[in-house]
């Protein structure tokens, strides 16, 4: 079991998010590729800002049942890209979107809130989508992600043979709770935040905020050594 959450800081926009990630230490900044978000940067603009990376910090692609060859437009663009398939991809669907497993890809999860969260059979989709690098669990809601809800962690399966990414509503103030709770549920565990670390307020959305991006990895950093 490996104790070292991995942090993914998702939805950046502007450069100076860009470099207060990576002041902070995060292993991942990722870059929503959907025109419908709030959040949306195109290809050009993602390449601008992952191209302030330094070495080691991956660059996420997000993009939602986008066709093919846009995918691979991106990732010719962002060169060490990993995908994050958060639409409705089958498992054929995301092979060829990472053109055959070329491209490394997580595919997104969703969790129904509630006591329905013990109704996903997480064993099964895991099993399903092995080709993935990983099995990113977000809150079902309407539209894709970014909805800042979360799910019951504690009715998920105590064994589940696939890394995990947590998301779905964290902050600085539960995703301590969450890492203990999933931690020796599966392979390993990363966690991945995107409204948790954001400026307060109405139309901020894609606006992060370095404090609360600092206070993020600190309380991760203190739940890996619980």
């Amino acid at each position: 079991m490996n104790r070292r959450t991995r942090i993914k800081i998702c939805g950046l926009t502007r450069e100076a998010d860009v470099d207060a990630a990576v002041a902070a230490g995060v292993d991942a900044i990722g870059f929503v590729l959907y025109e419908h978000s709030p959040r949306y940067v195109s290809i050009h603009r993602a390449a601008e800002l992952a191209s302030r990376l330094p070495p080691f910090v991956t660059p996420v692609l997000l993009f939602v049942n986008a066709p093919a060859l846009r995918i691979s437009e991106a990732c010719a663009a962002i060169p060490g890209a990993t995908l994050q398939l958060h639409g409705d991809e089958t498992p054929d669907q995301c092979l060829v979107a990472s053109q055959g497993g070329r491209f490394p890809y997580v595919c997104v999860a969703r969790i129904p809130i509630g006591q329905a969260s013990a109704q996903f059979d997480l064993v099964k989709y895991a099993l399903d989508y092995s080709g993935a690098q990983a099995i990113l669990l977000d809150a079902q809601v309407d539209g894709y992600g970014g909805s800042g809800q979360t799910f019951n962690w504690s009715l998920l399966p105590p064994n589940v043979n696939a890394h995990l990414v947590l998301s779905g509503g964290l902050s600085a103030a539960n995703v301590g709770d969450g890492i203990l709770q999933l931690r020796p549920r599966c392979l390993s565990l990363a966690v991945d935040v995107s409204s948790g670390v954001e400026r307060s307020g109405p139309g901020n959305k894609g606006l992060k905020d370095p404090e609360k991006i600092h206070q993020f990895v600190a309380a991760v950093r203190v739940a890996d050594q619980a």
